[in-house]
């Protein structure tokens, strides 16, 4: 077995958790097409290749056009556990034990499924694979920022009777020309209702939106983050505070953030002593779940073994997990490392 074949058997065997992971961006071609059987409904494909041979991003807009026509195969309560029920099989194939999961209830509730048939189908699976693969996870409520402010509350609103099922808010979709500040308002009602608050910012947007999700909405966490070296004060303030980024590196290249993983600046962020780490975003769409993307960056970027024990860790440390279960995972990663020694 080659240098490179130990550490990948020793990226996919280590523990994990996933802070970023869209489960609409989970959809697999193959089921996608099953359901669309399933609910009758026509795709704009005519099989799974045509559907695959799509995925040429030039840009977020060009990914989100297909992704959002491809949720429109979810339906019905059982569509939406099937979906993540089978990201958190492939998950456990990758040692993740804990997921933070995103959802976009608007991207449903504007087709007329109900938020109810949304979160029951994706609960359902979350108790499933506590019980059966030993995952555990929150979910986290993405407000689309291409919307308006309106629909967000509308959304939030709708959340309030599953209130115990959710573990916190975030803000995703189209970046360009909507910054954080435009969803002040129902951020602080969601702050007020004591969740936890997360922002994708700085994938395509600048440095400055990254500042607004701080200042802003209160974010605790970074998703992307990646344009925060073009800004020297926020890269010491992210490092100085400790901010989680939750970086996607095979998304980053797929949508034309970096031209090639061998430019991506991961190897940076982490020198800069920043709290990073390695996420899949979309992986049905972006070619990787989390243990491709570790792999990946550790054969283009160089990543080492203690890179990846270093980012593996910091991935437990930036959860919503509470302080117990941080240290027991944490240990659980020493006892792995002293295991392959």
């Amino acid at each position: 077995m080659t240098q490179a074949d130990r550490l990948e058997t020793f990226i996919r065997g280590i523990p994990k958790a996933e802070l970023h992971v869209h489960i609409e961006g989970t959809l697999e071609p193959e089921l996608m097409f099953s359901l669309a059987r399933r609910n009758g409904i026509a795709l704009p494909w005519m099989g799974v290749e045509e559907l695959r041979k799509a995925y040429d991003f030039h840009n977020l807009q060009s990914f989100l056009d297909i992704y959002y026509q491809g949720a429109d195969v979810l339906q019905h309560v059982q569509d939406f556990y099937d979906l993540t029920w089978a990201y958190f099989e492939r998950a456990a194939r990758d040692n993740v034990r804990h997921v933070e999961l995103f959802f976009d209830p608007q991207t449903h509730t504007r087709r007329d499924v109900p938020f109810e048939t949304v979160i029951t189908g994706i609960h359902g699976a979350q108790v499933d694979a506590e019980k059966r693969l030993g995952i555990t996870s929150k979910l986290i409520l993405c407000f689309l920022r291409h919307l308006s402010e309106e629909s967000a509350l509308e959304a939030l609103h709708a959340a309030v009777p599953f209130r115990p099922w959710l573990g916190g808010v975030g803000l995703d979709s189209s970046e360009s020309g909507n910054p954080p500040s435009k969803f002040k308002a129902v951020f602080d009602e969601a702050r007020e209702a004591q969740f936890p608050v997360v922002a994708h910012a700085g994938e395509e947007g600048p440095p400055a939106y990254i500042r607004e999700a701080l200042d802003v909405l209160g974010a605790q966490r970074i998703d992307h983050g990646v344009r925060c070296l073009e800004d020297d004060a926020l890269v010491e303030r992210l490092a100085r505070e400790q901010v989680p980024l939750t970086v996607c590196p095979l998304s980053n290249v797929k949508l034309r953030v970096f031209p090639h993983l061998a430019q991506h600046n991961l190897k940076q962020l982490m020198g800069r002593g920043l709290l990073v780490t390695i996420n899949s975003d979309d992986p049905a769409y972006f070619g990787g779940y989390i243990g491709d993307n570790y792999t990946a960056c550790a054969r283009e970027l160089g990543l080492s073994q203690d890179d990846v024990v270093a980012l593996a860790k910091n991935s437990f440390t930036a959860s919503f997990l509470g302080e117990d279960d941080k240290r027991r995972h944490l240990a659980a990663i020493d006892a792995f490392v002293a295991a392959h020694k």
